[in-house]
């Protein structure tokens, strides 16, 4: 797995060994994506989740963290292209305008999968992208659990 920090944003590349339509259904089925979002200290009610990936859609999910203060996520599906694509905005600020875009690229391997990740970080600071990349690398530690099973 690698990651970095842009001007912009964070990337990462982490390689499954799961085929490419499992790591997209991890990514686009609320029960697979309560599992693994916000890493594993972390804890997503399905009950909490609006989380359907469709093109154009809103979706929203409530993490309760470990001392039971919670966060409430809102995005949009912006592009769903099943096995290959995911583009997606998110914020845990729903009254503000700006939206974080996530895109999501699945490649096939011989042993699996690479994902190519980003997300773009507006107004964040160097620090705040230090974090966000911690955190998503934590995230994915978990998606990979799920996808690798």
């Amino acid at each position: 797995m690698t990651g970095i920090t842009t001007d912009t944003g964070i990337e990462i590349d982490r390689d499954f060994a799961a085929a490419p339509a499992d790591v997209f259904a991890a990514w686009t089925t609320p029960e697979a994506f309560a599992r693994w979002f916000g890493g594993d200290q972390v804890q997503v009610p399905l009950d909490s989740l609006d989380y359907q990936a469709e093109q154009g859609r809103s979706w929203s999910a409530t993490m309760v963290l470990p001392d039971g203060n919670t966060i409430a996520w809102t995005g949009e599906f912006v592009e769903v292209s099943p096995v290959s694509r995911l583009v997606l905005t998110m914020t845990d600020q729903p009254a503000a305008e700006g939206r974080a875009t996530i895109t999501v690229d699945l490649t096939a391997t011989e042993a699996g999968t690479r994902m190519h990740f980003t997300q773009t970080t507006p107004g964040f600071t160097a620090e705040q992208r230090e974090g966000v990349l911690a955190g998503w690398q934590g995230f994915m530690d978990v998606l990979q659990q799920v996808v690798e099973g």
